[in-house]
């Protein structure tokens, strides 16, 4: 995967054929495209603190320019629906009436049309998971630093703010893949954090459903972390069925391997609001 050439005010050239023929058909039949992105990472910069996070000032105006000119725009993350419409300021915004926001993986969907949040019954063991998760905390020395993140249908630890987070990280990752296999639930790591959640959904399942719901004929996907990966792969399922596809990295040092996988980095939220704004001009 090579560097994309790109302006400010233009779009990016995606370095393999594929990612261009994605962005060409996105292009010529806007209106069957589906815009599917993260949001930690991708439209929100990460931040220490999970709960301090908020989407990228220019995000919520991109994303109001671009969706009205294409079929969908879907935001899939691992937060609850409601609270990445909240962090992301989604809600009652002209332009995005149409909005769906694929939370925990694709167990939520939150609606614009609607306002409305729909969702199964929680798994039990992520309470279960969430009673011991302290104990566990405790006897593998890792208090010192660690974030605890309730997410309703699961449970995540940070170790961004431990004094060693890489070391803290892999010293969690067998313990709490334990834990979590004793209650049927996964455990799917990601940039200094470890989520717990359960299992049978994940980015790639959700987006693809969703592509096949839409009936879409091209797929953008924008994502920066390990959890993105099934988001990728989605992508490249969609291209074997004949359905364009363009991969985006929103680029980071931390996940080499998601960037190594796409066919264009951008710089962050920055460069994917960029994004965003530029491919809106081009279908304007």
């Amino acid at each position: 995967m090579g560097s994309p050439t790109e302006s400010p005010d233009s779009l990016p050239t995606p370095a393999t054929p594929a990612g261009r023929d994605g962005l060409d058909a996105i292009l010529a039949r806007p209106d069957r495209a589906v815009i599917a992105l993260d949001f930690d990472g991708t439209l929100a910069p990460i931040v220490p603190d999970p709960d301090q996070a908020r989407a990228h000032p220019d995000a919520v105006p991109a994303l109001a320019a671009l969706a009205p000119k294409v079929a969908s725009v879907a935001v899939i993350t691992g937060r609850p629906a409601g609270v990445a419409v909240r962090k992301g300021g989604f809600a009652d915004v002209p332009g995005l009436e149409h909005l769906v926001v694929l939370g925990h993986y694709g167990a939520e969907r939150w609606d614009a049309v609607s306002g409305t949040v729909t969702a199964p019954a929680p798994h039990p063991g992520v309470a279960a998971v969430r009673a011991e998760l302290p104990g566990v905390l405790d006897r593998v020395g890792a208090w010192q630093g660690t974030w605890i993140e309730e997410k309703g249908r699961a449970v995540a630890v940070h170790t961004r703010r431990a004094s060693d987070p890489q070391a803290a990280f892999e010293a969690l990752r067998e313990p709490l893949t334990d834990l979590a296999t004793r209650h049927g639930l996964i455990v799917e790591p990601g940039r200094m954090v470890l989520e717990l959640r359960p299992p049978g959904m994940d980015k790639g399942v959700a987006l693809l459903e969703y592509a096949r719901e839409i009936g879409a004929e091209s797929v953008l996907y924008a994502g920066d972390d390990l959890g993105d990966l099934p988001a990728f792969a989605a992508v490249d399922k969609l291209r074997s069925d004949g359905v364009p596809g363009l991969l985006v990295c929103s680029g980071s040092s931390e996940v080499a391997e998601l960037a190594d996988r796409s066919d264009t980095v951008v710089d962050g939220p920055g460069g994917v609001v960029r994004l965003l704004a530029a491919l809106a001009a081009q279908l304007g």
